[in-house]
């Protein structure tokens, strides 16, 4: 008899697909969060290769805050367009007319409003009883304490102290009316093993994870874009010069820094992510000070 034996990311492959596989049977009206970067793009991968050659069974919602990179919303549209998902956006509308903005009002009141309450809004009124999202456990500690299953109460609130255990595969399921849950079927995946998988799947990403001569602010030991539109939120005195750089993670992009990098290439960036001994999330503005992420997804945040 002949010994198969599975690959570090085919192993990983084959479990993301059987919990995503998992929820489609299992729940009433899944959709799939889409936030258009790295993790996302692996996620929305696994989910075409667990149900090939029939379409993606549920939608993809992407939240938008209207700070989002240009190269992201254009990459989104043509991505979507182009596999043909049902693509659902998002938007808090009141707090955008208001001038919602982080300089003004505070990164954690900003997120929790353009982010947190869109997502909440869009969760109850789409009546999803369960919701992918692509965190990893090794991205920051409070996504570590998440169980691939992760319950919700009706407002849509995480309790780290109250989760059920997870023996193995064995996932449960079982909901009370308004409650729902959020799965993470990247969670055991690491950095690493997410760069490895998009340069073997030739999986395509946004441009903005490739470096180049970009437009920067320096502010401390964070980069932060320059975009003319958001001139208004940048600093006093703050002025941008050419930095050759990439992004490791992307989010809103006055709250999300860039490296100093020459990786032009896939080859480049899994070189460059084997050698990092820090997490991605150290260049998001939104992960300091003094509303953690646990905090975050306490009030709802993915």
């Amino acid at each position: 008899m002949s010994k198969h034996k599975l690959t570090q990311l085919k192993a990983l492959e084959a479990e993301s697909i059987h919990i995503i596989r998992e929820v489609v049977a299992e729940f009433r009206n899944p959709v799939m969060l889409y936030s258009v970067g790295k993790d996302s793009s692996v996620l929305v991968h696994l989910a075409r290769k667990a149900f090939y050659p029939a379409p993606l069974p549920f939608s993809l919602l992407h939240v938008d805050t209207g700070f989002k990179f240009q190269e992201m919303y254009e990459f989104r549209d043509n991505f979507c367009e182009e596999i043909g998902a049902d693509l659902i956006v998002r938007r808090n509308e009141d707090a955008i007319a208001k001038g919602m903005n982080p300089k003004e009002f505070g990164v954690a009141r900003c997120c929790g409003a353009l982010k947190t309450g869109a997502l909440l809004e869009a969760l109850e009124e789409g009546g999803y009883d369960a919701a992918f999202g692509g965190a990893r456990r090794d991205e920051e500690k409070s996504r570590a304490k998440e169980r691939v299953f992760s319950m919700r109460d009706e407002f849509g609130q995480w309790d780290p102290k109250n989760q059920r255990p997870e023996l193995w595969n064995i996932y449960n399921g079982r909901i009370h009316d308004g409650e729902s849950v959020r799965v993470f079927p990247i969670s055991n995946w690491t950095e690493m093993d997410i760069w490895s998988y998009i340069r073997e799947e030739n999986i395509p990403i946004v441009p903005l994870y490739f470096a180049k001569e970009r437009p920067m602010i320096e502010r401390g030991n964070m980069l932060i874009p320059y975009y003319e539109e958001n001139k208004d939120q940048y600093l006093e005195g703050e002025e941008p010069k050419m930095i050759m750089s990439r992004f490791r993670t992307l989010g809103c992009s006055p709250c999300t820094g860039a490296v100093r990098s020459d990786a032009t290439n896939m080859d480049e960036i899994v070189i460059e992510a084997a050698a990092s001994r820090r997490s991605e999330r150290e260049t998001r503005i939104i992960d300091h000070g003094s509303n953690s992420m646990e905090d975050k997804k306490k009030e709802g945040y993915f």
